[in-house]
């Protein structure tokens, strides 16, 4: 028992190495990208017709005439007091910036990973269960045709004829004009705010506007959820086990969801957690065509300014909401596996 408890105190403290390694060098890689982007920093701050005595100022103030090795250990500093910056376009703190950007990317990616599995999952599965024939190959093609189009045109096509020709959805933005501004900002989250604040017809609006978007984007990552959910079950069902099982009179359905099934779920955890990874931070497009106010938006609007302090912060988002992902598909194993526990 000791040599049990021992060992998994070892696992535990070299899991917190292993994240705080991948934390430290996540650092160092926004820091080396905020050094070595051509933009200059300063001009973004003091415009191009600023004097020479007002570029030098602000570069000292800045901290940029000290030793690279001590402008990155108050990097660290700032980092650790959570203190990114002010952004040069918005002229807000960056973490407040990002805290009101991201919940509405985390709901369209949510809802869009919901979708994307939902689809890609037993689309998979019936792939693999009839190879070669022609629900094999429809899937494919269907599959194909997500991944292949262009999300920004996609996204055109969608809104003119979904919202502007038949007017099922919503069209651009988090909700109608009528109601912005109507119900508090508690979490940023406009659609648990509006439940929050009982507020139903803000509530079916969100709803109504979120629909589109997070469907062609689910779409998109359901073709890459399918390809992967096919593969890992072919390699499944040629195992003897299955055979086995249908040997023994299992039904079809039980030998295929029971059995094969259950023992793809841990890879498909990594699958679609790398799906949603992927959402939260290339939804550039999508939310550029639905002028959704997302993180995706805000970081683009920044880049092209040569906002740094902006960019590296959202650099560093992207890379913690990765570690925080791959930790939740750890959990998940250990649900999924008992073999892992």
């Amino acid at each position: 028992m000791p040599d049990l408890f021992r060992g998994r105190i070892g696992g535990v403290a070299g899991q917190i190495g292993s994240i705080a390694v991948t934390l430290f060098g996540l650092l160092i890689l926004t820091f080396v990208i905020g050094r070595v982007m051509p933009t200059d920093p300063v001009r973004a701050i003091v415009g191009e017709d600023a004097t020479r005595e007002v570029y030098e100022t602000v570069y000292r103030q800045l901290g940029l005439d000290r030793p690279m090795w001590e402008q990155f250990f108050v990097y660290l500093k700032d980092v650790a007091t959570f203190d990114f910056g002010t952004s040069v376009r918005t002229g807000q703190p960056v973490l407040n910036d990002i805290l009101y950007v991201l919940p509405a990317t985390i709901e369209l990616a949510t809802f869009a990973i919901i979708f994307g599995a939902g689809l890609g999952i037993p689309l998979g599965v019936m792939a693999a269960v009839h190879k070669d024939r022609w629900p094999d190959h429809l899937i494919r093609v269907f599959s194909l045709s997500g991944h292949s189009m262009p999300i920004f045109w996609t996204g055109m096509i969608a809104l003119l004829v979904f919202y502007a020709q038949l007017g099922w959805v919503g069209g651009s933005g988090r909700m109608s004009q009528f109601y912005i501004g109507l119900i508090p900002e508690k979490t940023n989250f406009l659609l648990i705010d509006s439940v929050l604040a009982k507020e139903w017809d803000v509530f079916r609006s969100a709803l109504n506007h979120i629909v589109l978007p997070a469907s062609l984007l689910g779409y998109s990552s359901s073709a890459y959820i399918t390809r992967m959910t096919r593969s890992f079950m072919l390699d499944q069902l040629g195992q003897e086990y299955v055979t086995t099982a249908r040997v023994k009179g299992l039904s079809n359905r039980q030998t295929i969801w029971r059995h094969a099934f259950g023992n793809i779920r841990v890879q498909l955890v990594t699958i679609i957690a790398l799906a949603y990874g992927a959402l939260l931070e290339g939804a550039v497009l999508i939310e550029t065509v639905f002028a959704w106010p997302g993180f995706g938006q805000y970081l683009t609007s920044n880049l092209l300014i040569g906002d740094m302090n902006a960019v590296m912060t959202c650099v560093l988002v992207v890379g913690v909401i990765f570690i925080a992902l791959n930790i939740l598909s750890d959990l998940l194993y250990r649900i999924f596996d008992p073999r892992t526990r």
